[in-house]
């Protein structure tokens, strides 16, 4: 096997290069797959491109005699840091704060392969080792705690991670137009302490040295992490202008006090262009986990988006819980259709392809080439969301792009389905909600129906309360009904049977016990059991958390309930699953508590004798009475169809 297609990471790849010394090393929470959803892989490949030597350390043990962090010596620009593809404390841990038993980035799924606040760790070990080597953070776990936090696990706020880790540079969100202008400053032999120039970049300065002047960027004060620490209300308005300056086009520079240091944070790059995400994306990956882990066990991140393609990057719909934004940013960055196919056709000369795409997606797969029609009209929004509380009427919300694009990869000769995996907005293709939609909508729906879909449809309405949805920054239930309808008419039409799996939030802010009960009655009447449900998580960087942390809303400041306590959650959970014959005491005493007869009537007493179940509809089995687990009846219907429809 030719080693040379991985980037090393052993000493011995490293030599066997004729390599004496490296430029950077780069240390990461995952194990090592040449992939570019892999995002040590992808910076890798980027230090590569620009003709720097460059190695990988994956999962290093921090509890032995650090040999990992020694065994690539010192290399001659910095050390390169990141937890890995997600942050190591929603890695580890519930909503519940529950340590979990398996890691998805680690072969086997074995868990313990990593540190608690894993880019600290091991940024901390780097400087105490090579105390006069730059170490430089990326990824999102130093990417959303960039500046003062809310940290869940610790039930604290934490300042900068900049601060605790001891690091010298920070390259938030998609690093890769902050790397290559990083390696061509340095390369120019420019000195590492006095680069404060790069966009996209934060950093401490001493406060007796003052704040980097540059003539490009007004600058934004926030109040200090003491300040913070005292007072929730000034935590609160902090963040706001955190997020505002995330999504803007041409944004403010942001500095903010820590103890004797102040904080700066560059504005964002623009939004990548097509020939740089291509640039990103069509780099010579190998395509798969590194030789070393074949007997250790699969990888199952990798196993999940091993035969899947990434269209596009960026979320404008600004949900109050979610990341993505905070890390990617709101505006749509695509990559090009031939950038695309180019990469199909390489999945399907896979050695195990089986002639499916599992997604043909992005963070919200119906997003894709999707921008404001007169982009000035962007370059002044300070809009956290595109579409809330309603759609802008200067967004483009075409669809025909992506459905022209699956007929293509539907067409490839190798490929039997290509599956949309990846959430879909089902607000943008709503009349109702979208309101100056066009016939693309209706053809994207109806073609996805027929030709993406593996048996059922996944969609996050989140909530039914509208009050709550607007805290979530989602649109009204009613919308979601529409939706519906209009899904299963293409369902009957095409004589499918595919059903539609709604996600739904408990415990969110602003969300109450009796709106989860009523959330359970009104997603009863549609004919679901709920699934897909989640407990709310308190995340670095999303309105939410400063909700749950401070009690206010960041935008105006006034209260909003949370549940906070564990009785709180688990009694909000509790309703999602009013189908389950050990939650029927509890549910019929809380349903007393709120003088709420007619949801007992809808709950606990209509549903001894019903005959429909969650997420099936008409013509499939249902369960007998009383004794779970059997069925009777059969199924009818076809899963898929029987061939494409064009």
């Amino acid at each position: 096997m030719d080693m040379n297609r991985w980037l090393p990471i052993t000493r011995k790849e490293v030599l066997a290069r004729g390599w004496d010394e490296l430029d950077v090393v780069i240390i990461s929470g995952d194990a090592y797959v040449d992939h570019a959803s892999y995002g040590a892989a992808v910076i890798g490949r980027i230090i590569e491109a620009e003709g720097f030597k460059v190695a990988i350390v994956p999962q290093p043990n921090w509890r032995d005699d650090l040999r990992d962090f020694k065994k690539m010596g010192k290399p001659r620009l910095f050390f390169g840091v990141t937890s890995g593809n997600m942050d190591s404390m929603i890695n580890h841990y519930t909503a519940g704060k529950r340590k979990r038993s398996t890691d998805g980035y680690t072969p086997g799924g074995e868990a313990g392969y990593r540190p608690d606040y894993a880019a600290t760790v091991y940024a901390k070990i780097l400087k105490e080792l090579y105390p006069d080597t730059p170490v430089v953070l990326g990824g999102i776990e130093a990417s959303l705690r960039r500046v003062t936090d809310y940290d869940y696990w610790a039930d604290e706020l934490k300042p900068t991670i900049l601060k605790d880790s001891g690091a010298d540079l920070l390259l938030y969100g998609m690093a890769e137009q902050g790397i290559r202008e990083l390696l061509r400053l340095l390369d120019r032999g420019v000195p590492f302490h006095s680069i404060h120039s790069i966009q996209q970049t934060a950093f401490l300065v001493p406060k007796s040295e003052g704040i980097p002047k540059d003539k490009r960027w007004k600058t934004i004060n926030l109040a200090s992490h003491e300040i913070c620490l005292k007072d929730k209300r000034a935590f609160a308005a902090n963040f706001k202008h955190v997020e505002q300056e995330s999504n803007k086009s041409y944004a403010d520079r942001i500095v903010q006090e820590v103890g004797e240091e102040v904080l700066v944070i560059n504005p964002p790059f623009p939004v990548m262009d097509e020939q740089t995400m291509d640039a990103s994306f069509d780099l010579p990956y190998a395509r798969g986990p590194h030789p070393k882990y074949a007997k250790r066990g699969a990888i199952p991140s990798w196993e999940m988006i091993k035969f899947s393609i990434n269209m596009h990057r960026g979320c404008f719909g600004g949900c109050s819980f979610c990341t993505i934004s905070a890390h990617q940013g709101k505006f749509i960055a695509s990559r090009s259709k031939e950038s695309i196919l180019k990469e199909v056709d390489a999945v399907t000369k896979m050695p195990d392809f089986k002639g499916y795409i599992s997604d043909l997606g992005g963070p919200s797969a119906n997003m894709y080439k999707m921008k404001g029609k007169d982009l000035d009209i962007c370059d002044r929004c300070v809009a956290p969301s595109c579409i809330h509380p309603v759609i802008c009427d200067n967004l483009d919300t075409d669809h025909s792009q992506m459905t022209e694009l699956y007929k293509k990869v539907g067409d490839h000769p190798e490929i039997k389905k290509a599956f949309i995996g990846s959430g879909i907005r089902y607000d943008l293709l709503t009349k109702s909600y979208n309101k100056k939609g066009d016939d693309s909508l209706d053809e994207y729906l109806e073609h996805v129906v027929c030709n993406n879909i593996s048996g059922r449809l996944k969609v996050a309405p989140e909530h039914t309360s509208d009050e709550t949805l607007k805290v979530m920054r989602k649109p009204s239930f009613k919308h979601f009904h529409s939706f519906k309808e209009q899904y299963e008419k293409y369902n009957k039409k095409h004589n499918l049977n595919q059903p539609l799996i709604p996600y739904f939030i408990s415990s969110h802010p602003g969300s109450t016990e009796e709106e989860m009960a009523n959330l359970a009655g009104e997603t009863k009447d549609m004919g679901f059991r709920l699934e897909q449900v989640q407990d709310f998580t308190p995340t670095p960087m999303t309105v939410a958390t400063i909700i749950y942390y401070t009690g206010l809303h960041p935008y105006t400041l006034r209260p909003h309930y949370t549940a906070k306590s564990a009785k709180e959650k688990k009694n909000q959970h509790l309703f999602f699953f009013w189908y389950k014959k050990e939650n029927r005491g509890q549910i019929l005493s809380k349903l007393k508590e709120m003088r709420r007869p007619d949801l007992i009537k809808k709950l606990l007493e209509d549903s001894t004798k019903e005959k429909s179940s969650p997420t099936r509809e008409k013509g499939k089995p249902f369960r007998k009475k009383g004794k779970p687990g059997k069925f009777k009846g059969k199924r009818t219907g076809k899963s898929r169809p029987s061939k494409k429809w064009k």
